[in-house]
């Protein structure tokens, strides 16, 4: 009886070391293959649809489209491929968004040559991997709403608004956003407007403070 045949890997993350360092731990598994790399969110979604991975494992921040945002549209686009988060954040918001975009697990990176490679199968199984952290975070919100109440709070802005948000932090012009969203300038420029309504603010320069702030890019 022959084995059967080894996951498929989609590896997304901007920096070349951290990719080259997580693909030595994954192809060192027999039942492990990476088929494709990508160093942004767009990327990857972009090799998402040549490659059909079984899985794709995400970094959060990222030029053009973050992880979670790559995330929701692999969702949409290849329901069939399971989603990792590998990323550096120790931080519960970051978490349940990964959740919420469809993520079945979230590993971090300090400790990725412990945990990736049990969260890949995990996963696989059609199981979710959370590091320690996570769990308790998880119990813990859960317990505060059970306690109060209350439900998680919705974002501030839309999907769509949010990606807008990323790239008019990262410089790109209307038409290069609406180039690569698929848009008119028309749209972006109305998108940017709702935001600045929305978040109560003035200008570029505090679109790209906020989205630094929130973790969209880094600083």
């Amino acid at each position: 009886m022959t084995d059967p045949a080894p996951t498929r890997i989609l590896l997304a993350d901007d920096h070349a070391l951290v990719r080259r360092g997580v693909r030595l731990i994954l192809d060192g598994e027999p039942d492990l293959t990476v088929v494709a790399e990508a160093a942004d969110g767009a990327e990857a979604l972009e090799q998402a649809r040549v490659h059909r991975p079984d899985l794709a494992i995400l970094d959060i921040a990222m030029p053009r489209l973050t992880g979670l945002q790559a995330a929701r549209e692999l969702c949409r686009m290849l329901p069939e491929t399971r989603i990792l988060i590998l990323t550096m954040y120790d931080n519960e918001q970051f978490f349940f968004e990964a959740l919420g975009a469809g993520a079945s697990g979230y590993v971090l990176k300090s400790v990725a040559d412990r945990d990736l490679v049990e969260a890949c199968h995990a996963t696989v199984r059609g199981e979710s991997f959370l590091y320690p952290g996570a769990v308790n975070a998880l119990i813990r919100n859960y317990l505060d709403l059970a306690r109060e109440g209350r439900a998680l709070p919705a974002k501030a802005i839309t999907d769509r608004e949010e990606e807008i948000l990323k790239l008019v932090a990262e410089g790109h012009t209307s038409q290069e956003i609406a180039d690569l969203l698929v848009i008119s300038p028309k749209t972006v420029e109305r998108h940017r407007a709702n935001l600045l309504a929305k978040l109560g603010l003035r200008d570029r320069l505090a679109l790209t403070r906020y989205a630094i702030r929130v973790g969209l890019i880094q600083p």
